[in-house]
C-alpha cells in the first residue's frame, strides 16, 4: 500500500495462498457492501475454509445477496428464464446459502454491518454476529474486530504505459485504508486485493486509484462477470403518495439524498414531473389537498416550480434515482471541491462562465496572490479559468503565441493581458454527484460504462467520511450542501418524533443503521438542510392492518430530539423546534384515520395533549379509498405507471408473477391446496388462444406428464380467476 507496485495473480487460488502465506490461518475477511464484492476470491476464501478446519474465516461485509431462488417447481419454471436475463452471468456468493440457512462450517462466520433488508429476522446467527455502526464508522470497527485481508472488485485503464485502478462502485473503501496502512506500519501482516472486473464501471475523481493502494490484484478475463443489479421493482400509489409529497419538498438549487428502492422512485418521479410537466404536477398536490394543508411547508422549505438552477447529489449511496435526474436535466448543480470558487458560486459572485469579472472576483476573495506562483498558475488551468495550453516559464506567464506576461496583477497592463489572452471559457472540475457506493439495475452499469470522460468526470464517487458528515472539512462540506434534503425510509414513528428504522422490540435486526444516524444529525448541523423520514402510515400482515404511527415503541434507530420533517400518503409533519404537543398534533395528521382514534386518545392518558383536543376536521379522511381516488385521472391519463423508470419483466410476467403469487397464497394451507387442485380438475378442456404466451412462458404449452399437466390447469385456473382469459 505504498508506491510499490502489487503483485499480480491470473488465478484466485494463487492469491488465496499467497494471503494465507502473509496472513496466516486466521482470516479476517473485508469486503464492501453491495455490487463491489469481488465474487470468485471471496468463494475461493470460502472454498478453503470449507476444505480445512484448521482455516478461522471470518467474512465481513454488508449487504449479502444471492439471486432470486426458487422453491418450487413452479416458482422455478417462472425465476429461471427471468434471473438468466436480468442478472446475466453473475455468480452467486457461495457462502450466502449457508449463511442464509444458518449452515455455515463451524469455522467460518459471517459478519454484517448491514443485512438484506428483512432477510435475516429469523436468523439466529446473523442476529447474534451483526455488528451495528454508523456507516462512517465501519472501517474503524472492521478494524476493531481483527480485520486482517480486505477485497473488493476494482476496474482497470492503462493511459501512456501507466496502470490505474478505480474503486468502481465501492470507494467507500478509501476510509479504511488508512487504517490498514498504520495496521501495516505498526507490524502487523495485512493484505489488500482487487479483483479486476471489466464488467465495473471506471469511475474517475476520487475513485481512481495508484496501484500501489494494493498488495496484491487478480487479472484475468475469466473473473469478469456482471454487477449485482437488482430489477426494478413495482411503485404502487402508496409510494407515489409519498414521493409526491416529499418532491415539493425539494429546494431549486439545492442538495439531495436519496436511496434505493420503490420511494426513491417516487421522489424521482415526482421530481421528473415537476420538471417536465409542472402543470399536472401541480394539479396532482392539489388533487392530494397538498397545498391546501400544507402549503406553508412547502412554500418555507420546498417548491412546486421547475428546477432551473437544478439539484447536486450528496448520497452514501448512488442510487439509479440520481442517473435518471441527470439524464432529464435535473442533476445539474455542479460544485468544486475549492471554498473560494464555490462561496463565490453560491452567492451569484461569479457563474460557470469565466470573465474578467470572475478573474477579479476570485483574487479579491484571496483564492490567489500576487504575483502568481506557479502553484497559483496551476491552480487557475485546474479550474479551467487559464486555458489549459498556457505554460508558466521562468516565473511569467508564456501565452499561446509566445508573449510573456509578468504574473504582477498590481499591473493593470498585466492584468489586461491576462484578461485578454489566458483565460478558458467555463469553470472545470465541478462534479453533480458525491457517493460511496451505487447499487441499481444492469442499464445503470451500463450507462455508466459507456459515458465519456467529461460525463464520467460528473460522478465523484468518495470516501463516507465525506459523503456522509461535515467533521475534517466542515467548510467546503457546508458550502456545497446548501438547502440539502437528507431523504430516507423508516418503518415506524412515534407520536412524539422518534423513529424506528433499522429492527424490531425484540432486538431483532431487519437492516442496518447505514447512514440515516449521520444524515439525521448533518440535517439539524447544515444551516438550511433538513432531514425527511419517510414512511408509509400502515402495514398489513396477513390481512391485518396496523398503523406504522404509534404511540411509543421499544426499540429506536432515530431519537425524539432529532425530530424534523415526516412524510406519510396522507402528508408532510414539520416538526422541528415544535412542542410535544405540536409533534402529537401534526402526526396525527398524517396517520390513516382508522388508527386516529386509538392513537389520540393515547396522547390525552399521557397528558401529551389537552383533553378536549380533537383533530381537524380537513385531517379526518386519511383513507386510502379517497387517496386511490385522488389520483385515479391522472393514472388513466398515464402518469404514476407501476414501473416509472423500466420494466425488466416482460408484460407476460407481470400477469403471470401476480396469479402465482395469488395461487401460492390459496395453496397456503391443505384446505386451500384442494380446492386450487379441484378447481384445476374442473377447469374446461380446451385451451383459450389467448392463454399460449403464458403457458409457452411456464414451459407448459406442452405438458409432459401428470405433473405437468396439473400445473398447466393450476395456471389456466388462476389466470381465469383473474379474468386475464
Amino acid at each position: 500500500m505504498n508506491e510499490s507496485k502489487p503483485t499480480l495473480f491470473q488465478d484466485v487460488r494463487a492469491c488465496v495462498d499467497a494471503v494465507i502465506q502473509k496472513v496466516g490461518k486466521a482470516i479476517v475477511l473485508g469486503s464492501p457492501i453491495g455490487a463491489g464484492k469481488p465474487n470468485h476470491l471471496l468463494n475461493e476464501f470460502y472454498r478453503r475454509a470449507a476444505e480445512d478446519p484448521s482455516l478461522q474465516l471470518t467474512i465481513m461485509t454488508g449487504l449479502s445477496v444471492e439471486k432470486p431462488k426458487a422453491r418450487s417447481d413452479m416458482e422455478r419454471r417462472f425465476l429461471e428464464p427471468f434471473v438468466k436475463r436480468v442478472f446475466r452471468d453473475y455468480p452467486d456468493l457461495d457462502y450466502v446459502s449457508a449463511y442464509l440457512r444458518n449452515q455455515l462450517p463451524p469455522n467460518v462466520k459471517v459478519l454484517e454491518f448491514y443485512m438484506l433488508p428483512g432477510g435475516f429476522l429469523n436468523n439466529p446467527g446473523a442476529q447474534r454476529h451483526y455488528m451495528s455502526s454508523n456507516y462512517t464508522h465501519v472501517g474503524r470497527d472492521m478494524v476493531l474486530q481483527g480485520l486482517n485481508v480486505f477485497a473488493q472488485t476494482v476496474a482497470r485503464r492503462d493511459v501512456g504505459g501507466e496502470t490505474s485502478y478505480s474503486l468502481g462502485s465501492n470507494s467507500d473503501s478509501l476510509d479504511l485504508f488508512p487504517l490498514l496502512r498504520e495496521q501495516e506500519h505498526q507490524g502487523r501482516a495485512v493484505a489488500v486485493i482487487g479483483q479486476v472486473n471489466e464488467q465495473m464501471p471506471f469511475m474517475r475523481n476520487d475513485a481512481e486509484v495508484a496501484p500501489g493502494t494494493f498488495h496484491m490484484v487478480v487479472d484475468d478475463r475469466k473473473y469478469d462477470h456482471a454487477l449485482f443489479g437488482p430489477p426494478n421493482m413495482s411503485t404502487d400509489v402508496t409510494d407515489y403518495l409519498i414521493g409526491l409529497h416529499a418532491s415539493a419538498l425539494i429546494r431549486d438549487g439545492g442538495t439531495l439524498q436519496i436511496g434505493i428502492g420503490s420511494l426513491g422512485n417516487a421522489i424521482t418521479y415526482g421530481c421528473c414531473l415537476r420538471h417536465e410537466d409542472n402543470a399536472r404536477y401541480r394539479a396532482g398536490l392539489d388533487a392530494l389537498g397538498a397545498n391546501e394543508r400544507f402549503g406553508q411547508i412547502i412554500d418555507t422549505v420546498g417548491g412546486t416550480d421547475p428546477f432551473s438552477a437544478g439539484l447536486y447529489g450528496s448520497s452514501e449511496m448512488f442510487a439509479d434515482g440520481f442517473r435518471q435526474l441527470y439524464e432529464r436535466g435535473i442533476l445539474k448543480r455542479a460544485v468544486y471541491d475549492d471554498e473560494s470558487i464555490q462561496a463565490l458560486l453560491n452567492e451569484g459572485v461569479i457563474t460557470e462562465a469565466v470573465t474578467p469579472e470572475s478573474f477579479d472576483a476570485l483574487r479579491a476573495h484571496g483564492a490567489f496572490g500576487s504575483p502568481l506562483s506557479e502553484k497559483d498558475f496551476r491552480w487557475l488551468q485546474k479550474y479551467g479559468i487559464f486555458r489549459p495550453s498556457l505554460q508558466f516559464v521562468d516565473g511569467a506567464i508564456r501565452a499561446d503565441d509566445g508573449t510573456l506576461i509578468a504574473p504582477d496583477l498590481t499591473d493593470p497592463r498585466s492584468v489586461e493581458q491576462i484578461h485578454t489572452t489566458c483565460l478558458g471559457d467555463r469553470l472545470s472540475g465541478g462534479v453533480v454527484m458525491h457517493g460511496g457506493f451505487f447499487l441499481g439495475p444492469q442499464e445503470m452499469y451500463d450507462s455508466l460504462r459507456n459515458m465519456d470522460e467529461s460525463e464520467a468526470s460528473k460522478f465523484c464517487m468518495t470516501g463516507i467520511a465525506y459523503a456522509n458528515q461535515l467533521y475534517g472539512h466542515e467548510r467546503l462540506a457546508t458550502l456545497q450542501r446548501r438547502h440539502a434534503r437528507f431523504m430516507n425510509t423508516t418503518m415506524m414513528v412515534t407520536l412524539t418524533g422518534a423513529a424506528c428504522s433499522d429492527g424490531v422490540e425484540s432486538g431483532q435486526v431487519v437492516s442496518g443503521v447505514g447512514g440515516q444516524y449521520n444524515f439525521v444529525a448533518m440535517a439539524h448541523a447544515l444551516e438550511g438542510a433538513r432531514s425527511v423520514l419517510m414512511l408509509r402510515s400502515t402495514r398489513s400482515k396477513k390481512g391485518n392492518v396496523t398503523s406504522n404511527l404509534v404511540w411509543n415503541y421499544g426499540h429506536l434507530t432515530i431519537p425524539r430530539h432529532l425530530r424534523d420533517i415526516v412524510v406519510t400518503e396522507y402528508g408532510i409533519a414539520d416538526l422541528r423546534g415544535k412542542q410535544d404537543e405540536q409533534v402529537v398534533a401534526a402526526l396525527l395528521n398524517i396517520a390513516d384515520s382508522r388508527f386516529q382514534p386509538e392513537l389520540l386518545e393515547q396522547a390525552k392518558s399521557a397528558g401529551k395533549v389537552a383533553p378536549d383536543y380533537q383533530i381537524p376536521a380537513q385531517f379526518r379522511e386519511n383513507t386510502p379509498e379517497r387517496m386511490e381516488t385522488a389520483l385515479s385521472d391522472f393514472r388513466n391519463d398515464g402518469l404514476f405507471p407501476a414501473f416509472p423508470f423500466g420494466m425488466d419483466f416482460t408484460p407476460e410476467e407481470i400477469v403471470l408473477g401476480k396469479a402465482l403469487k395469488a395461487l401460492k397464497a390459496r395453496t397456503a394451507s391443505r384446505v386451500g391446496l384442494l380446492k386450487a387442485i379441484m378447481g384445476a380438475v374442473d377447469t374446461p378442456g380446451e385451451i383459450p388462444e389467448a392463454a399460449l404466451p403464458y403457458l409457452k412462458r411456464m414451459g407448459l404449452d406442452k405438458p409432459r406428464g401428470l405433473k405437468e399437466k396439473m400445473s398447466q390447469r393450476l395456471v389456466l385456473s388462476e389466470l381465469m380467476a383473474a379474468g386475464v382469459l
